[in-house]
C-alpha cells in the first residue's frame, strides 16, 4: 500500500511546482501589460520604448529612490 502513497506525493509536488510557475508566468505578463496599457495609453509613448533598458532603469530609479 505504501507504493501508491509515494507517486501520489510525487506527482502532487510536481503539480504544485508547475502551478506555481503558471502562477509567476502569469502575474509577471499582468505586470508587463499594465506597465504597457500606462505607459503607452495614459503616457502616449510608444510601444518601442517598453523595450528599452532605460525605460526600465528610469522606472526602477522612481520606484526605488529614497
Amino acid at each position: 500500500m505504501k507504493a501508491p502513497e509515494a507517486g501520489r506525493r510525487k506527482r502532487r509536488w510536481v503539480w504544485r511546482l508547475v502551478w506555481t510557475l503558471v502562477i509567476l508566468v502569469i502575474l509577471a505578463a499582468a505586470g508587463f501589460g499594465g506597465v504597457g496599457v500606462g505607459y503607452v495609453f495614459f503616457g502616449k509613448q510608444p510601444w518601442s520604448d517598453l523595450l528599452e533598458w532605460s525605460t526600465w532603469h528610469h522606472v526602477y530609479d522612481l520606484v526605488f529612490s529614497p
